[in-house]
């Protein structure tokens, strides 16, 4: 069973910047990929960017394209998000997920280990 701990939340203004951490143990080695979901109140949970952790493509959804960074240190079985220019309707519970070895790395429902959340705000 994998776990994933994401820290780096907190509050900002608007055109500000955070980092998200999430750390997968035992290891993220029995991943295909991770990925970075938020959810706003009375909202769906939404993707905002995976990365496939054999070294290969990163996706972002449009929304966070040219703001959000997505990365990996796998020494540290970790993967971050940097956001900078972040604005109000980035507010959001962000959650880290893993897709298990060999799954594909597409839908909500295909991942299937799940952090805790970390609360972003970002004021006006």
């Amino acid at each position: 069973q994998l776990q994933l701990v994401e820290s780096g939340g907190g509050s900002v203004q608007a055109g500000g910047s955070l980092t998200l951490s999430c750390t997968a143990s035992p290891s993220s080695a029995s991943s295909t990929c991770m990925g970075w979901f938020r959810q706003a109140p009375v909202k769906e949970r939404e993707k905002v960017a995976h990365i496939y952790l054999d070294g290969g493509s990163i996706y972002y959804r449009d929304f966070v394209k040219g703001r959000f960074t997505l990365s990996q240190d796998n020494a540290k079985n970790t993967v971050y998000l940097r956001m900078n220019s972040l604005k109000p309707e980035d507010t959001a519970m962000y959650y880290c997920a893993a897709v298990p070895a060999g799954g594909r790395c597409v839908g909500t429902n295909d991942y299937k280990y799940w952090g805790q959340g970390t609360q972003v705000t970002v004021s006006s």
